[in-house]
């Protein structure tokens, strides 16, 4: 339907339908069954809905979602359903446009107005697909489809060369036995040649020449331009020297004719197509990560109705807070909670975690884990891009479409080279030409396209991003997401590594431990004031207190303010009580004295527990203690960073004593305690200033500022997204021995980037003399430009090779 009826036009309200007449949900646009239990009446329109969330969206606000359909004229509605004039509309034609919620209930599956990018120059970014306006090679998806077709690309190309390659192979055997089998001769010779790899050379050759000459207009030389140029020069040549021999001097007359190089032209080319075909095959496997991580997301779920009932629908119409049943064997569809029932489920897919995690009532599920035996009742928190899975495949593909900054200089020499290499072939034609045996002009010809031949770039620019694509993919699968190239090239650079304590060295879900009074206050009401006030908060610290206060049948209050002092605690005003509650740093702030409990609280933090103390109207009020159990992870992870010469400094917002206990039990000696959140940004920025690599690891609000200080931030997978959008590497599992995969891979992946742009500089370093025949004197032999382009071809196909050995690294 045209977005502004014609002239003449009118409307009129009807439900939402499919180009095949099924209705739509009028909320989130999905096709329903018209047999669908949620349905209701407006403006005498049936409306039909695909869950109960939608229907009491649609009956909170009728009018926002039964918008009037224009109509033109010549069109009619026959019982809610629209045709043309003389015919009926068909799939295929233009459907109601799916809503927004449609689209980020399904961020997974691409779509016609998919973006496209350069595997050489990620900046470039266009919607649909085309060719890269540097470097001339095709764009890729942004996000790669779950099963897409073959590429046009790689798929024209096989077409071109198979179909052409016989007629590459009669022209080079004509050219270099043809004489000698007297097959043909003298001047018929070349006219044989001329139609036999005309093909080749204006068929085959066209997507070549065509990226040479938008090369030439954009003023952006790249590979395509030297291919270009040295296959036109040989082929153009040799057509000059058939049809007008008499142009050329009598020195260029060998065997009767002049000497054509058709053969060169066209073996140039079906090597070039040969080269492309094996390395975008290549390429292609580099988003197998992602393809298998678009492969964990189960088609559907199991959602229980609000009358008892179940049924299975598919994944895009679960909403959040919907009620779903996972079987035994089944996939969770969602990220949610666990509501019902008790099961071990396997999280490998997604953290590298290969030992499954026993879910009861109030645990957290990661969509497309598996159930592994018991059955289990959630309730949805999560959906579509929110998800935990549509995240981990954003974050690679943000990753993988990144430039590492080894690029840069890549990128720099590659730019100028093109042009360097185009002097160096006049050079050569000029050379060999005015000083060399004759026929000197030939040879200066033909050394002149091997120059342009072999110097491609190719290699050059696919050095770096081809070992990114790979690194970062292979990361997924093991639990770690880097956000972009710069952090894995960083990484292996790491010195000093700053952690957290609360959730990233210990478990993160502290248990209750005790509570103390000051004179004047009871225990219990202590304990109710602060739940109270805690209700506000997000802090694993302030949960425990609430659990723990529900748990004792404490009526808690409404906080009538909340704010949160981040890092050190939170104030606010409950039944009428100024409270503020959190370190000795935040009750100094208020002017309160914490000396009346100073003994018990130190006490407590020797236990490695932490103390948050409460102020009640300017007045000391008393303590709680929480305890934090320590990560079964954590002590390996120290030692082996440790052992690797790695620094490892604990900084926490927790008291001193607190801290040097957990200190103690993990055998960190650097300890900093009771720290704000800027003080641990002032800890990383000073250690940055004093020559040191600074990684910081952390997964709360308080973190984001290290975090984002920090040469390389860590954020653990389990904490706030404001932690892990300040950070260049997640841990899915918030496991600190991720932190050794992702160093392991980050020297990995930069070791395989050195390997790639060495043998990229020392292939055009000796290519080029050796094409522009600096050796003849010493050798005798010259290069040909049929073994240039094989080179060629074999160098940007090897690099590709190279960068997928990154798969089978060992990373732990």
């Amino acid at each position: 339907m045209p977005s502004r009826p014609p002239q003449h036009a009118h409307t009129t309200a009807r439900a939402p339908e499919t180009a095949q007449g099924e209705p739509r949900d009028p909320v989130c646009g999905m096709a329903v069954s018209p047999q669908s239990t949620f349905h209701a009446m407006h403006q005498g329109q049936h409306f039909h809905f695909c869950s109960q969330h939608c229907l009491d969206k649609f009956s909170a606000e009728p009018q926002r979602y039964a918008q009037p359909v224009e109509v033109a004229q010549g069109e009619h509605v026959h019982g809610g359903h629209t045709s043309h004039a003389g015919h009926h509309e068909h799939a295929g034609h233009a459907e109601h446009a799916p809503s927004p919620a449609v689209a980020a209930a399904a961020p997974l599956a691409a779509d016609a107005g998919a973006e496209y990018t350069c595997p050489m120059h990620p900046e470039i970014r266009q919607i649909g697909p085309g060719t890269c306006p540097k470097c001339g090679m095709t764009l890729e998806p942004v996000l790669p489809e779950l099963e897409e077709e073959e590429n046009p690309e790689l798929k024209d190309f096989t077409r071109r060369f198979w179909w052409t390659l016989p007629l590459t192979v009669i022209v080079t055997v004509l050219a270099m036995a043809g004489h000698q089998l007297q097959l043909v001769h003298g001047a018929l010779q070349n006219w044989v040649e001329l139609a036999i790899a005309t093909p080749v050379a204006l068929w085959a050759g066209w997507p070549f020449y065509v990226r040479c000459i938008r090369s030439m207009i954009r003023r952006s030389p790249n590979m395509w331009t030297l291919i270009g140029l040295g296959t036109a020069a040989a082929y153009l040549y040799s057509v000059v020297a058939t049809l007008a021999p008499g142009v050329f001097p009598a020195t260029f007359i060998m065997d009767g004719r002049i000497g054509v190089y058709f053969e060169a032209a066209a073996v140039i080319i079906s090597l070039t197509l040969l080269g492309q075909i094996l390395e975008l095959k290549a390429r292609s496997q580099t988003s197998a990560a992602i393809k298998s991580l678009l492969g964990l997301a189960p088609k559907t779920a199991r959602r229980i109705n609000a009358d008892g009932t179940e049924e299975d629908i598919p994944l895009s119409h679960v909403h959040s807070g919907d009620k779903l049943r996972v079987r035994p064997g089944e996939k969770v569809p969602v990220d949610g909670r666990v509501l019902e029932g008790e099961s071990a489920v396997d999280e490998s897919m997604l953290t590298g975690e290969p030992v499954p995690v026993m879910k009861r009532a109030g645990d957290t599920l990661i969509g497309a884990t598996l159930n592994t035996h018991g059955s289990l009742v959630m309730a949805a928190q999560k959906v579509g891009a929110a998800t935990m899975l549509a995240q981990i495949v954003q974050m690679v593909v943000q990753a993988q479409r990144s430039k590492a900054p080894m690029q840069r200089l890549a990128d720099v020499i590659a730019g100028r080279f093109v042009l360097v290499v185009i002097a160096i072939a006049v050079l050569t034609l000029l050379g060999w030409g005015l000083w060399g045996p004759e026929p000197s002009w030939v040879f200066g010809l033909i050394n002149a396209v091997a120059v342009l031949i072999i110097a491609c770039p190719c290699a050059l620019g696919l050095a770096t991003p081809m070992s990114v694509m790979v690194a970062t993919g292979k990361a997924a699968t093991s639990g770690v997401l880097f956000r972009d190239a710069a952090a894995i090239e960083n990484l292996r650079k790491i010195d000093t590594l700053i952690v957290d304590k609360t959730g990233t060295l210990t478990e993160g879900r502290p248990a209750f431990h005790s509570v103390a009074a000051a004179p004047g206050f009871a225990a219990d009401e202590v304990l109710r004031l602060a739940a109270s006030l805690d209700q506000g908060s997000e802090h694993p610290l302030a949960h425990a207190i609430v659990e723990h206060a529900r748990a004792r049948g404490l009526t808690l209050s409404t906080p009538q303010t909340f704010e949160s002092a981040s890092g050190i605690g939170v104030r606010g005003q409950v039944d009428g009580h100024r409270l503020q509650l959190g370190n000795t740093t935040l009750l100094e702030d208020a002017g309160v004295a914490t000396a009346a409990l100073q003994t018990q609280a130190e006490a407590l933090r020797s236990e490695g527990t932490s103390i948050m103390y409460l102020a009640v109207d300017g007045a000391l009020a008393g303590l709680l203690a929480v305890a934090d159990p320590i990560k079964p992870t954590s002590k390996l992870a120290v030692e082996r960073l440790q052992a690797d010469g790695v620094r490892v400094i604990m900084a926490t917002g927790d008291g001193l004593t607190t801290a040097r206990s957990v200190a103690r039990q993990l055998g960190i000696d650097e300890v900093h305690g009771e720290v704000k959140p800027q003080d641990k940004e002032r800890l990383a920025a000073a250690l940055q200033q004093a020559g040191h690599r600074v990684a910081m690891a952390g997964d709360g609000i308080n973190d984001a500022p290290a975090l984002a200080r920090a040469d390389v931030g860590i954020a653990m997978g389990t904490g706030t997204d404001v932690a892990m959008n300040s950070a260049q590497v997640t841990l899915v599992k918030g496991d600190l021995l991720g932190i050794l995969r992702a160093r392991s891979l980050s020297v990995a992946t930069v070791r395989n980037m050195h390997q790639n742009l060495t043998f990229a500089f020392l292939y055009n370093a000796m290519g080029i003399p050796l094409a522009a025949g600096l050796f003849y004197p010493l050798t005798g032999h010259l290069l040909s430009p049929l073994i240039a382009a094989l080179a060629m071809s074999v160098s940007s196909a090897s690099v590709v090779f190279n960068a997928l050995r990154l798969r089978k690294a060992s990373i732990e």
